[in-house]
């Protein structure tokens, strides 16, 4: 029986151990090799584009000799302002990726020794950056599945039975539960998105799969709208979970992936925030098959190309 990738040795080709061994001069050479690759890690100003610069040593930074503008590697990026070093960051970049359901906060904070805030929103920066993969603004080709699930807004029932009140209605909702619709390809991407309700899915497939493609649907009757625009085969999950090879086992995979996540790991998270996991585990998902030291300089590169967050840059002092 052949061996599943991620117990092979060929799925671990770096770890933390090896990326505290090589050092910070390692980890900040990584970062410039991720930010400037077709420079081959020599910096470019952000400013002027021009390839000549100064190196302050001192302060690991760079001014260009044609602006005079002085950067660093992350300056314009998602860890502009950046107090950590860049050892700990690689070596947190590193614990996100090869945490395959997801990590709480607590537990990173932990691992690298500093603050939760500084995890909480450090991890969010990294969503974002993984988000480049995910919302490509592409089409899905080829073969679709669609499927919608609920997270949040869980009411929990009262002790005696005479006061409990039927959860599924509207008027006794806590106004906090979404649905993650996903559209993912059989052999291909993931595409994650937060809705109201399952049924707002049908025009986020207008949207983003190509109409020369196929679907798959379970039974809900919001899903008929699909067979005005695509061939589009149905499975009854109340009576069987795939039939003669009508599924939508890979969507529910991810779904898996997501609870795995959610409640296993983070214990519930906010509405404002879902779009973010669920993008982190389509990421995850579609990444299965690659070893932990391409995902996490995959992850790197993504980092340096996302711009400073909107969101979380400066987040705590705006909650504050």
């Amino acid at each position: 029986m052949a061996q599943h990738f991620l117990l092979s040795a060929a799925s671990r080709t770096t770890s933390l151990r090896a990326i505290y061994k090589a050092g910070e001069d390692a980890a900040y050479a990584t970062f410039c090799e991720m930010r400037w690759p077709e420079t081959e890690g020599e910096a470019v100003c952000p400013r002027c584009g021009h390839d000549e610069t100064y190196s302050i040593t001192t302060r690991r930074k760079f001014k260009c000799k044609a602006c005079a503008h002085q950067f660093s590697v992350t300056s314009g990026t998602i860890f502009a302002s950046r107090k950590m070093d860049f050892v700990d960051l690689l070596a947190a970049i590193f614990l996100i990726v090869n945490a395959s359901k997801g990590m709480s906060m607590v537990q990173l904070s932990r691992s690298i020794d500093c603050q939760y805030k500084t995890a909480f929103v450090l991890a969010h920066k990294l969503r974002e950056a993984m988000a480049l993969e995910v919302q490509t603004g592409e089409v899905l080709e080829g073969h679709v599945e669609i499927d919608g699930a609920y997270f949040g807004g869980h009411i929990r029932p009262a002790n005696e039975k005479a006061k409990r009140i039927d959860r599924r209605l509207k008027k006794h909702q806590t106004g906090t539960r979404r649905v993650v619709v996903a559209l993912r390809e059989r052999e291909g991407r993931t595409l994650p998105f937060i809705a109201m309700n399952e049924g707002e899915g049908v025009a986020l497939a207008v949207e983003n799969v190509s109409r020369t493609a196929t679907m798959s649907a379970d039974e809900a009757s919001h899903w008929d709208l699909l067979h005005d625009g695509w061939m589009v085969d149905r499975v009854n999950h109340s009576e069987i979970y795939s039939d003669h090879g009508k599924h939508t086992n890979m969507v529910e995979s991810f779904f898996s992936r997501l609870r795995n996540m959610i409640e296993g790991q983070h214990h519930g998270v906010s509405p404002k925030h879902l779009h973010q996991y669920a993008n982190h585990s389509a990421w995850l998902e579609d990444s299965r098959r690659s070893d932990n030291g391409e995902m996490a300089h995959r992850l790197v590169a993504n980092s340096m190309e996302a711009p400073v967050s909107r969101n979380w840059k400066g987040y705590w002092q705006r909650a504050a």
